[in-house]
């Protein structure tokens, strides 16, 4: 069923709860949440759909925004300007960086980078956005902490606390991947997650950025999509849970 704004709005708007988004990048990452979903609506924004519901008890916005940075951000802007979020959490899938981080795992970012802004002509070190006050995005501590106190019902995989980072690239190069872990100590690699902290700094909204690990070019690493996807799922499920219903 699609809904209109305003009847989101009205709805929502004295709830008890504050209003959390949920963003992904692909639809297999948002499944879980989907079919957990109770008293769902749908709202059509700039092409995407915006699934307004609860989850485990708690008023939650559910969208899938795209592959890339620009996806990304436009997706949470409109999630804080127009659903008024207070909160936003980011689930999906990453390459992973680091030699021991294994496809399996997970990793919660403490900070994020966006690893192809290049403005090292101006004499600035990569990664640095020109004339923004802060090298790196900072995850909300309190949301920091429900995340990693969640990721211990993960039992079958390890779960890394460390930097993120995002590009409009898809890294399969093991010298690329070495260099992202030497030059910005990143545990892991993937598409949306800096750009949706940066317009998340920008509002000053709470955020947190959790990611599974698919593969790992530096070790050679790699787990089949199909395969991985509903390790990814479980993942999700269990920290989102835990996560939502403490919050």
């Amino acid at each position: 069923m699609t809904s209109t704004l305003n009847e989101h709005t009205a709805s929502h708007g004295d709830t008890a709860s504050p209003l959390t988004g949920i963003i992904v990048a692909m639809r297999e990452e948002l499944e879980i949440v989907l079919h957990q979903l109770r008293n769902t609506r749908v709202i059509e924004k700039a092409s995407m759909q915006f699934h307004v519901g609860t989850f485990a008890d708690k008023p939650v916005v559910a969208v899938i925004c795209g592959v890339g940075k620009v996806n990304a951000a436009a997706c949470t802007q409109l999630l804080i300007s127009e659903f008024r979020i207070q909160r936003l959490i980011n689930i999906g899938i990453a390459g992973g960086v680091g030699e021991h981080i294994k496809p399996g795992d997970a990793v919660i970012a403490d900070s994020l980078v966006q690893h192809d802004m290049d403005v090292t002509a101006l004499g600035l070190p990569p990664g640095q956005i020109f004339r923004l006050n802060t090298f790196d995005f900072k995850t909300d501590p309190l949301l920091l902490r429900l995340a990693q106190k969640a990721s211990t019902h993960i039992s079958e995989h390890d779960c890394h606390t460390g930097r993120i980072v995002s590009g409009d690239q898809f890294i399969a190069c093991p010298d690329k991947n070495r260099w992202l872990h030497q030059e910005f100590s990143a545990l892991a690699c993937e598409m949306e997650s800096a750009s949706i902290a940066q317009v998340c700094y920008l509002n000053e909204v709470p955020f947190v950025c959790i990611r599974s690990i698919s593969d790992n070019a530096n070790t050679g690493a790699n787990m089949d999509f199909e395969q991985f996807m509903p390790i990814a799922v479980k993942n999700a499920s269990t920290l989102l849970h835990h996560m939502i219903s403490s919050c």
